[in-house]
């Protein structure tokens, strides 16, 4: 008996996998704390220049009239009124009294000291290492090198996977990840708090990746792509707890140490979790194995036979391989393989982008980050109504563009109306962060619908890379409307991804819709979708190879 008869008989989503299921969908909502609580711990607030000595500079606001007297003698205004946040006049304050004013230098110098506006935030790690104004981009580098953990987590955490066991795997990375989430806490400076994020990074790709494959070797293929989306939600779950968490707890260190506690939480239960049968027999071990689907069986309220296992379940499998290259052997190919890398990466790119740039956008960005989370939730249900109604490539470039559209539109508001219209730019870019949330939802099935059996699992990879290079760029956009100063970089960030979003919606109308198309397996099969008609043999089809791309479905984001 095959594996997959195996499961047939256990039933697609019975409720042992709906126990394992649920259990091993908690990474995703301690990855999503740990991926962006760095839009609170490294949010720069409101700062200008600390006065000099000997006045005791110590607060943003003025504290009576002698204080605001110093504050507009020795601090230039910027273009919209607000102090400068990194010039200071070249003054002596003790020529100034508060009936005597004195002829303002207009000579600007670069400080070295600031205070800054404690109204928002008690402390963040950039306001405690003073990383701003020429340093300002240190703090993409520190988004950047969690996605570059990531991406090396993806592949190291994939190899030890296949090589030690998936619960093996998701151990040495929850343990990681408490011990690396708890030292960045009490990172001393920036270099130490890089290495920590790095690897964040590099064990949450690692956690999410090896809980994913053991779910997803038990799961029957009616339910993978389904229970990839509902994932999505536990994810979402994990940016609601981190929102209210920040609004309560507007210390950095002590932020990191809250959001770090529950996955000691989780350590306690995975314990429990068995390894991947399917690994146990690809190992040999199929005792092991038969005593997990036996309990597994009895759970479900199933039968199994007595002689669980032939020659037949444990041999390899012989099926042929294609080099992915293969794929650029034909215009036709070629032309669909670039444009799923590109999507691959504007997916990433906007929709990390756009996470980490609610903090730029004006307003009280605890009410944007939870309104961004609500349209992120309203999005991945969206796609469990339409994506088998719409279809792949229709609901897809819709998501695109509706997204990129909304991002671009936010010039207009930005540059034409006053600072009472702020709520059209949220509500644009709230728009733009449903189009890329949806997209990601959709973009692996449908490329993994349009990849041939004979490459599917190397071209997934391939696609991930390009994933992985979106989410490294990302931050870098995001944070334009910092280095760009006035009205312009406030959308200047939003522009960007909305332009890359059109971009990659009108270049995905050249691929041919997959819905009941017949999943192909040959490199010919490949060139022939969209030429003619199949039958539904989607759900048939997904077999084996099905297994080995649900390696690959959400690894981009977790």
């Amino acid at each position: 008996m095959k594996f997959n008869n195996i499961i047939e008989i256990l039933g697609d989503f019975g409720k042992y996998q709906k126990r394992l299921y649920y259990l091993l969908c908690l990474p995703a909502v301690t990855n999503a704390l740990l991926t962006l609580i760095s839009v609170f711990t490294l949010a720069i607030p409101d700062h200008r220049c600390r006065l000099s000595q000997p006045y005791n500079d110590t607060s943003y606001q003025p504290r009576d009239v002698l204080h605001q007297l110093y504050v507009n003698h020795s601090i230039p205004r910027d273009t919209d009124g607000k102090w400068s946040s990194c010039k200071r006049y070249d003054v002596n304050l003790t020529e100034i009294t508060e009936r005597s004013l004195v002829h303002v230098n207009n000579t600007q110098d670069d400080c070295n000291s600031w205070v800054y506006d404690k109204s928002v935030f008690i402390d963040t790690f950039m306001t405690e290492q003073n990383i701003v104004c020429q340093y300002t981009i240190y703090r993409s580098h520190a988004n950047m090198i969690m996605m570059a953990g990531r991406f090396v987590g993806s592949l190291g955490f994939g190899v030890f996977a296949d090589l030690l066991g998936r619960k093996v795997a998701l151990m040495v990375g929850i343990v990681l990840q408490i011990a690396v989430s708890f030292a960045t806490a009490f990172a001393p400076n920036f270099t130490v708090f890089m290495v920590c994020r790095f690897f964040i990074g590099f064990a949450s790709s690692g956690t999410f990746m090896s809980g994913f494959v053991i779910v997803m070797e038990l799961v029957g293929p009616s339910k993978r792509s389904r229970s990839g989306v509902v994932m999505m939600m536990f994810w979402c779950i994990g940016l609601f707890v981190l929102g209210l968490l920040a609004y309560f707890i507007r210390d950095w260190s002590n932020l990191q140490l809250a959001v770090s506690i529950p996955i000691v939480f989780l350590l306690s239960f995975y314990w429990l979790v068995p390894e991947s049968p399917r690994w146990l027999i690809s190992k040999g071990k199929t005792k092991k194995a038969q005593k997990i689907l036996r309990k597994a069986a009895e759970v479900n309220k199933v039968k199994l036979p007595v002689n669980l296992f032939d020659e037949e379940t444990l041999a390899k499998d012989k099926g042929g391989q294609t080099k992915v290259w293969q794929m650029f052997t034909s215009p036709i190919l070629l032309m669909r393989t670039l444009i799923i890398f590109f999507n691959w990466m504007v997916v990433s790119m906007v929709y990390y982008g756009l996470g980490l740039n609610v903090g730029n956008l004006g307003g009280d960005i605890y009410l944007n980050f939870t309104a961004a989370n609500i349209v992120e939730t309203a999005a991945y249900v969206l796609c469990l109504i339409l994506l088998d109604r719409w279809g792949r490539k229709a609901l897809h470039c819709t998501s695109m563009l509706l997204g990129g559209i909304a991002c671009i539109l936010t010039i207009f508001p930005v540059l034409y109306l006053d600072e009472s219209s702020e709520w059209i730019v949220i509500t644009l870019s709230m728009i733009g962060k449903l189009g890329a949330s949806a997209a990601f939802a959709i973009i692996y099935i449908f490329s993994a619908e349009l990849y041939p059996t004979v490459v599917r699992n190397s071209a997934l990879g391939a696609s991930s890379l390009f994933a992985r290079i979106g989410g490294m760029v990302s931050p870098y956009v995001a944070d334009l409307g910092k280095l760009v100063t006035g009205d312009f970089g406030t959308a200047l960030p939003l522009l960007v991804f909305g332009g890359a979003s059109v971009a990659a919606g009108l270049l995905s109308l050249l691929l041919p819709e997959t819905l009941n198309q017949t999943l192909p397996e040959t490199i010919e099969d490949a060139k022939q979708i969209g030429r003619k008609s199949g039958k539904n043999k989607y759900r048939v089809n997904l077999t084996q190879n099905e297994e080995e791309q649900g390696k690959y479905e959400l690894k981009e984001k977790f």
